[in-house]
């Protein structure tokens, strides 16, 4: 099972990391084996990609999705208008002078 694994960040809400959580003391007292909340996140994991078909899933990626457009649309809006829009479209990395261990530019 565990043959071919790789390592993710998963940023949960505290309410669904709470409810994760009493499905592994449930399940931990129900079967009267250890059950971490990885193992209930990896079922839970496996068990929507099955239904990855199924109206209620996709309507939850789609809702999901566009929260997280929404988030990142408002953060570039912010930045932009405190006259930072430029820090990621290309001035990074230009310029070519070397930085010491503060990220302050030293010069030649």
């Amino acid at each position: 099972m565990l043959e071919n694994r790789t390592r993710v960040l998963l940023i949960l809400s505290r309410d669904i990391l709470d409810r994760a959580r009493v499905v592994a003391g449930k399940a931990t007292i129900a079967f009267k084996l250890p059950v971490s909340l990885q193992i209930v996140l990896r079922a839970l994991i496996e068990e929507g990609l099955k239904r990855d078909g199924h109206a209620s899933f996709l309507a939850n990626v789609e809702s999901q999705a566009r929260a997280v457009r929404e988030t990142r649309s408002m953060a570039r809006g912010r930045r932009i208008g405190r006259g930072q829009g430029s820090q990621r479209s290309g001035t990074r990395g230009r310029g070519g002078g070397r930085r010491d261990r503060a990220g302050h530019e030293q010069s030649r």
